[in-house]
């Protein structure tokens, strides 16, 4: 299902523990890194298949995630033509996303690479909310970045980060 300008709608995943730190999955047999994201169905709204795709890919249950903001417009990337699928070429053009962040308020453990028959990932990790992108595949980038920059209004600190503020406060204090 593509849009009129060639673009496929999909969804983009931005998983946060308590500590504001992200899920990055490393692609199957490959040493690129990246939040999950697929394609959205036919009838299926955005949330509807960021949950799905999220059950698939990192095995976690919508009640095991709280949404905490999602992108106010679609974000989009060309795919180079040489990954384009000969069948494709002249009417694909790249991808369209919806953007969500998301805060694991289950346990690392929930997180299930091989909830479905072809998994998308073989490992996973957590990284700081703004590490370098150079391991993300480079037309990919620059949406990542957007992405991030809009989603990171919807971050609330960390207990630690909390802490760390009164602690500072409080010796300021005393001054």
């Amino acid at each position: 299902m593509l849009d009129r300008d060639g673009y496929r709608p999909n969804v983009g995943i931005i998983i946060c523990n308590d500590k504001n730190q992200v899920f990055w999955g490393k692609r199957v047999r490959e040493h690129s890194w990246q939040f999950p994201q697929g394609g959205i169905k036919s009838g299926e709204t955005p949330e509807q298949a960021m949950f799905r795709e999220l059950m698939e890919e990192v095995g976690l249950a919508p009640h095991q995630v709280k949404i905490l903001g999602r992108t106010r417009d679609w974000l989009r990337y060309d795919v180079p033509v040489n990954w384009v699928r000969r069948e494709w070429r002249g009417s694909y053009r790249g991808q369209k996303q919806i953007w969500f962040l998301l805060r694991l308020i289950g346990r690392d453990c929930d997180v299930s690479l091989r909830a479905t028959n072809h998994p998308e990932f073989d490992a996973w990790r957590w990284n700081e909310y703004w590490a370098p992108l150079d391991s993300v595949i480079e037309f990919k980038r620059g949406v990542y970045e957007r992405a991030l920059s809009e989603l990171a209004r919807f971050l609330t600190p960390s207990p630690r980060q909390r802490s760390t503020a009164h602690s500072s406060r409080t010796a300021g204090e005393r001054r």
